[in-house]
């Protein structure tokens, strides 16, 4: 890894290093992404911790165990079932990813942050998506990267540094972290458009039709979207070009780089306004950050210049040194330069060889590498085809009539009394993005052996509402089909009935 003077511009040796280079203010602005989505993330998880996280939950640890195994091992989250631990585990969650964001003790932030997140994720694996995938592999290049080299607590009071106006802090890093950091990214887009072509739907431009037309995934103004089919058409067909262009990422520098950068991004954008996909979107436009060249850094640097006067920002700069310099430092540990070298080339050859095992990983899943069946099974299970092949066609919603001991039926779910018509708002019927995940997965074949454990959680739950253990519970997801060309009826889909114990 090249790690040049933060005081001028780098001068890449050759065509590939430069295409590599990632300027030092967009590992700030990265930096401070993965720190913010890392709290926010916190705090929409907090919301059903009990229930997500502790063996009162919908995942004892003893079903992870026999579900997941040795998966199971990587948690420290699942080193206890009850609710102080995790209490505990996400708020030195939240102080890290501060401290991370913040630019403090950045490399240490950012180790601890990544261990707690792997942990966490290890945790209940059910309730995950690409977003989270994507998140846990920015932080993961993150630890070989300079984070903290401008813009940061770390960086303010070293020689040439401002911090405050932007005036200084520029040059770039360019080597095999930077390179692994800005294909990771390209792949998430290269493999969903192969498996995307794969398909008809995104080709005839009923893919996005179909997306919008599931219910309990359209928020704000996806519901304004989801009668304007032509209008999804289009979007559908640029999005996929969009996709297509993607490798142009690592051919194209400056402000073309910056354009389609910012093409994708508002396309994620459009995705945060319009469907309830958790992280992914927020955590995609983190991503396209490192494709930001030092051309759009300087103009931004400029126009804060000219907008913020100079007192202002030479106040800013004070304040953040005085900060600084109260926060305890704690060792720093003393390497000596040869043992800085030699740590710095066996980084490089892990991230290499890193980068090498994500590249055949991921064509494996396309099927564009010959790989031994087991192999090649899991690749494609969790290779990047968002709505790829083709998009769910399928609506839905849960109800969950349980009968309490005075003959009474109740919905377990839901909450009031047991009705099958369709709900006003399907979305409402799912409280967070994570019990969308949660549900979604369970009537999935491979969540069946997972459900007498949501029912036994029903059953709880029910207990705690009404006084009284109810005798039992039975799950059904009503699936309603996506149609184009009108409303369809439903059908009820049967995931079992639970026999409660008091």
């Amino acid at each position: 890894m090249s790690d040049r003077d933060p005081s001028r511009p780098a001068r890449a040796p050759g065509a590939l290093v430069g295409r590599v280079a990632v300027d030092r203010r967009a590992l700030a602005a990265l930096r401070v992404a993965l720190g913010l989505l890392l709290v926010a993330d916190l705090a929409l998880r907090a919301r059903a911790l009990g229930a997500h996280y502790t063996d009162r939950g919908v995942l004892p640890r003893t079903a992870l165990r026999e579900t997941y195994g040795p998966l199971a091992d990587l948690s420290l989250h699942a080193l206890s079932g009850g609710l102080a631990l995790q209490v505990a585990l996400f708020g030195l969650a939240a102080v890290a990813a501060l401290a991370l964001a913040a630019g403090y003790r950045t490399r240490l932030a950012a180790v601890v942050s990544w261990l707690l997140l792997v942990s966490l994720h290890a945790r209940n694996p059910l309730l995950l998506n690409a977003g989270d995938s994507l998140l846990r592999r920015l932080l993961f290049w993150g630890l070989f990267l300079p984070l903290g080299g401008v813009r940061s607590v770390d960086a303010v009071g070293r020689v040439g540094e401002d911090g405050a106006d932007g005036s200084r802090g520029a040059g770039s890093v360019a080597g095999v972290a930077t390179a692994a950091l800005l294909v990771q990214v390209v792949i998430l887009y290269v493999v969903n458009a192969v498996i995307k072509l794969r398909g008809g739907a995104w080709l005839d431009g009923t893919a996005v039709r179909y997306v919008f037309g599931i219910d309990h995934l359209t928020l704000w103004l996806g519901g304004v979207l989801a009668g304007q089919g032509p209008l999804l058409s289009a979007l559908g067909h640029v999005w996929l070009g969009l996709l297509v262009l993607s490798p142009l990422l690592l051919v194209v520098r400056g402000w073309p780089r910056a354009l389609l950068a910012a093409a994708l991004g508002a396309g994620h954008l459009g995705m945060a306004l319009t469907l309830r996909l958790g992280p992914f979107a927020f955590v995609s436009m983190a991503a396209l950050l490192p494709f930001l060249p030092s051309v759009v850094w300087d103009a931004a640097g400029r126009r804060v210049r000219a907008v913020v006067p100079a007192e202002r920002r030479t106040r800013v700069g004070r304040a953040a040194r005085g900060l600084a310099a109260r926060l305890p430092r704690g060792p720093e540990p003393s390497l000596g330069d040869d043992l800085r070298t030699a740590a710095r080339r066996v980084a490089a050859v892990v991230a290499a060889v890193l980068l090498v095992t994500v590249l055949a990983w991921n064509a494996v899943s396309v099927g564009a590498a010959p790989a031994p069946a087991e192999v090649r099974d899991v690749s494609r299970e969790y290779r990047w085809d968002m709505f790829a092949p083709e998009p769910r066609r399928v609506d839905g919603w849960y109800v969950a009539p349980a009968t309490l001991p005075s003959g009474e039926r109740v919905d377990a779910w839901n909450g009031g009394a047991v009705s099958w018509a369709p709900p006003p708002d399907t979305a409402a019927t799912f409280p967070t993005h994570r019990w969308l995940v949660y549900l979604l997965d369970l009537r999935r074949p491979g969540g069946a052996e997972l459900r007498d454990e949501f029912g036994a959680y029903l059953c709880r739950r029910t207990a705690a509402r009404h006084g009284t253990t109810p005798l039992n519970v039975s799950v059904t997801y009503v699936e309603r089909p996506v149609r184009l060309d009108g409303p369809t009826e439903t059908r009820r889909v049967g995931l079992g009935t639970y026999r409660c114990r008091a």
